[in-house]
């Protein structure tokens, strides 16, 4: 019974820059646009600094909420479109169908948790010290959801510009060229036009460039007024 209520509006964009702002306010006051198909990128830029992330099937872009808007940092969101992109308009009208299906809303809640926790990551990878390192961690971090088993490895089908991975870990689009260089000479990254392509695994790649494995890894030891929790 819950397939039925479960029926929303959808719409499809074609790749290339995305004006989601009309329709992230046509699903308001509801819980937003999902991603149904394809790849997004949505770039934040705050003063002259660009960060960004990549969505795609079963991720969440949530409407605008004024009342939850920085009163002094102003923050500007673009989207882009890897490839052709279908989404579905979760509005109000969506929310009263499927109110009587709480296993429906807490699946969309688990969703946005699970968007939460990749930023989470991210961030994190994005504070790695060494840029190749920061790199080999992204896609990897990628290659569950987005990659494609192949022998010696996995291939990640994504236009991945040299732009948009300095964006995710926080790198200029030079300095990544660089260490892409670094990686295919190492012979653990290469690139054609099926995409990028990790060779071997990621414990290889750790400990071709740092000599430790993953779990190996220094703990970090977090502030916790004035004591210190390893």
């Amino acid at each position: 019974m819950a397939r039925p209520a479960a029926t929303a509006i959808t719409f499809e964009l074609d790749p290339g820059q995305l004006d989601l702002e009309k329709w992230r306010d046509a699903s308001s006051p509801g819980t937003g646009l999902l991603v149904l198909a394809g790849a997004v990128v949505e770039y934040a830029r705050v003063y002259d600094r660009i960060t960004a992330e990549l969505l795609g099937r079963g991720d969440v872009i949530q409407p605008r909420d004024e009342e939850q808007r920085d009163a002094f940092v102003s923050c500007e969101l673009i989207w882009r479109a890897l490839e052709p992109v279908r989404f579905a308009i979760l509005d109000v009208a969506f929310a009263d169908r499927v109110r009587t299906f709480p296993q429906i809303g807490d699946e969309l809640l688990r969703r946005v948790e699970r968007r939460a926790r990749d930023l989470e990551v991210v961030r994190a990878i994005a504070a790695q010290p060494r840029l190749d390192v920061r790199l080999v961690l992204l896609l990897w971090h990628l290659a569950p959801r987005w990659g494609r088993v192949e022998p010696g490895g996995i291939r990640l089908p994504l236009p991945l510009t040299h732009e948009l991975l300095g964006r995710m870990v926080g790198a200029e689009r030079p300095s990544v060229t660089h260490a892409l260089g670094r990686l295919a000479a190492a012979g653990l990254v290469s690139e054609d036009s099926g995409g990028r392509h990790l060779h071997g695994t990621l414990e290889e790649h750790l400990g071709t460039l740092t000599g430790r494995s993953p779990d190996q890894g220094e703990k970090a030891h977090v502030s916790t007024g004035g004591q210190s929790a390893q």
